[in-house]
C-alpha cells in the first residue's frame, strides 16, 4: 500500500511518564514535527485491533486503519532509554511480528489518519444506535462534540493527547447516563481473567515434574466426599453421646432442683 511519506525510513521513540512511546527523531524532519509526534506501541496495535472488530458488522473497513499507519518494527537501541524503529510494508492486521504504527498526519485534516478518525466515529454512533433505544438518535456531531469537548481541557493543560488516547475515545465512547455490557462488568474479579503474560513462564519439563508432584494435587472430589461423610459420622456419634450425657444431666439437674424450688416455696 502507498503511504504519503515515502521518505520516512526510520524513528526514533522513547518511552513518557505517561508509559506512551513518543518520537524524538525522524528520517524525514522536513515534513515531519516529532514535537509532541505520537506512536502506537505492539501491545496497544493489538488492543486496538481486538476494539474495531464487533465495527465490522456496522461498515468497518480494516483497510482504512492500515493506510492510516506506517508500520514499524524494531531495529535496535538507540541508547538513554531509547529505541530505533525500522518502516515495514506489513499490515496491521496480518503481521508475524509485533509492529509499532506511527499514524500518518502529514496532512492533519484530510489526510489518512483524519479519514480513519471519521471513519471510526461513523461506525461506532451506528453500532450505539443499534445497542441503545435513544429519545433521539445518536449523531455523529454530537459525539465528536463530547469528545473535543474532552481533548480541549488537555490542550488547555499543554497536554498532547496521544494516539491511542485519541482512538480509544471513539471505541469506548459512550454518551452519558448509558453504558455498555462492558462497563456493567467493570470491577468483578474472576481467576480466568488474570492476564497470562503477567505470570512467569514453565518449561513443559518443569511443568510435567509439577504434575507429577503428589505433594502439589488437589484433593480429589471423593477423598473430600469421605472425607465429609467420616466428619459427619464422628459429628453424629459426638452428638449421640452428648444427648445421653444431657439426658443423664438433666435427670441430676430435676433431683438437685426440686428441692430448691420447695425451699423457695417457704
Amino acid at each position: 500500500m502507498a503511504k504519503s511519506s515515502s521518505t520516512l525510513d526510520w524513528c526514533i521513540v522513547r518511552l513518557g511518564e505517561d508509559h506512551n512511546w513518543w518520537v524524538d527523531e525522524v528520517s524525514d524532519p522536513v515534513r515531519w514535527d516529532v514535537d509532541g509526534l505520537s506512536i502506537v506501541d505492539p501491545r496497544q496495535v493489538d488492543y486496538l485491533v481486538e476494539l474495531v472488530d464487533p465495527l465490522r458488522d456496522y461498515g468497518f473497513d480494516q483497510d482504512i486503519l492500515d493506510l492510516a499507519f506506517i508500520p514499524f518494527r524494531i531495529e535496535k537501541e538507540a541508547g538513554e532509554g531509547r529505541v530505533r524503529l525500522k518502516r515495514v510494508k506489513d499490515s496491521l492486521f496480518e503481521a508475524d511480528e509485533k509492529l509499532f504504527a506511527l499514524p500518518d498526519i502529514v496532512d492533519d485534516e484530510n489526510g489518512p489518519y483524519a479519514d480513519l478518525l471519521d471513519h471510526l466515529t461513523r461506525c461506532r454512533v451506528k453500532m450505539l444506535n443499534d445497542a441503545f433505544d435513544f429519545e433521539s438518535k445518536l449523531t455523529v456531531d454530537e459525539m465528536e462534540d463530547d469528545i473535543r469537548e474532552d481533548q480541549n481541557a488537555s490542550f488547555i493543560e499543554g497536554k498532547a493527547v496521544h494516539t491511542f488516547e485519541e482512538l480509544i475515545a471513539i471505541l469506548d465512547y459512550v454518551p452519558a447516563g448509558y453504558e455498555t455490557d462492558e462497563e456493567d462488568g467493570e470491577g468483578d474479579t474472576d481467576e480466568e481473567d488474570i492476564d497470562d503474560a503477567d505470570l512467569p513462564d514453565i518449561d513443559e519439563e518443569d511443568e510435567n515434574a509439577l504434575k507429577g508432584d503428589a505433594s502439589l494435587k488437589w484433593d480429589d472430589e471423593d477423598e473430600d466426599e469421605e472425607g465429609d461423610e467420616d466428619e459427619e459420622d464422628d459429628e453424629d456419634s459426638d452428638s449421640d453421646s452428648d444427648d445421653d450425657e444431657d439426658d443423664d444431666g438433666d435427670e441430676e439437674d430435676e433431683e438437685e432442683e426440686k428441692p430448691r424450688r420447695g425451699s423457695r416455696r417457704r
